[in-house]
């Protein structure tokens, strides 16, 4: 089991199984969990049962922003490479505190930005759940 958790922290990839997908999870999330703004995003979260991956992420981009598929498209890729490239802190602070996490990312700007903009706000996205993660221990 330890040997499965150290290929979430260890490596830049974005697994299927830390793809937030169920239904049920999503509504959860959405009816229970906590947010905050971090712009461009809106980010809401919930501690949960550590199921595969210790956080288990979904990354929207609103139609009602951006009428384009391919403007959405565009965006959701550029989320998702951001938090794949900057997850590890927050993955291994998980895994020491032996915690799952689900987590949206919702695109709140009306305007696509450059790469370079997306990870450095999902840097400082990623610290600041990353201090919720470490709070929430200390309680």
């Amino acid at each position: 089991m330890e040997n499965d958790m150290n290929i979430f922290a260890d490596r830049n990839t974005f697994r299927k199984a830390e793809h937030l997908c169920l239904k049920r999870d999503l509504d959860t999330l959405f009816a229970e969990g906590k947010s905050f703004v971090c712009f461009p995003f809106r980010i809401t979260y919930r501690f949960c049962e550590r199921d595969g991956a210790p956080a288990k992420i979904v990354v929207i981009a609103q139609k009602k922003r951006f009428k384009r598929a391919y403007q959405r498209v565009e965006l959701r890729r550029l989320m998702r490479e951001s938090y794949r490239v900057n997850k590890h802190p927050l993955v291994s602070e998980l895994i020491n505190k032996n915690v799952g996490m689900h987590i949206a990312f919702v695109y709140v700007d009306q305007k696509i930005e450059p790469y370079a903009f997306f990870d450095k706000k999902m840097k400082l996205a990623i610290n600041k759940l990353n201090a919720i993660v470490a709070e929430k221990e200390s309680l």
